[in-house]
């Protein structure tokens, strides 16, 4: 771990590389040849995750290009009205039904839940799955606030309830890394 301003660099470029085709890998390993399986991303930060996922297995040889959605769960989280400015709701493009296949649900983080529980109400809308496995780039273990676990995770992070753990990607802010932040307000994006 080493220093990056107030955070601590957790994961470099290298490593997040690695990270990822490990995750591809494994996902390849266990759904292989992708029929009847797809993607839901949730918006927006497993976004980019799910994207680089779904273009690493779509390279391989005899694997069939998984499908790819994007959920947006703005208005399905239970603290939607208790912030202190409104929220602005992302897009959902789902241009597939669920029904019957099983859904990999992508994220960046997963820390007390809340987030996931949100999406697995959003995605009623758009069928019955016959299984859903969650998959997350950080798994934060401790303050969980509900019974869900990531089935596929990238790293495991153990932080107090206040630090924040910062997923960067090369698209949005120029490189891959992951940062560990001792409190929310040290970020300075």
């Amino acid at each position: 771990m080493s220093d990056v301003g107030p955070g601590k660099l957790i994961m470099d470029k290298e490593l997040f590389s690695l990270t990822i085709e490990r995750l591809a890998q494994t996902l390849m390993e266990e759904f292989e040849p992708f029929e009847n399986v797809c993607f839901v991303a949730i918006q927006p930060r497993g976004v980019v995750l799910a994207k680089r996922l779904v273009q690493r297995i779509s390279i391989e040889p005899g694997m069939n290009p998984p499908l790819l959605g994007v959920l947006d769960i703005t208005f399905y989280r239970d603290d939607f009205r208790r912030r202190d400015k409104p929220l602005e709701a992302n897009y959902t493009d789902m241009p597939f039904l669920i029904e019957g296949k099983k859904v990999i649900l992508v994220d960046d983080v997963l820390y007390t839940g809340r987030t996931t529980q949100a999406a697995l109400t959003a995605l009623n809308h758009f069928g019955r799955p016959s299984e859903v496995t969650l998959l997350v780039m950080v798994n934060r273990r401790f303050n969980r606030h509900l019974p869900i676990q990531s089935t596929f995770t990238g790293i495991q992070v153990d932080a107090l309830d206040k630090a924040y753990v910062s997923v960067e990607w090369e698209e949005e802010t120029g490189e891959d890394k992951i940062i560990l932040f001792a409190d929310k307000q040290e970020i300075k994006h």
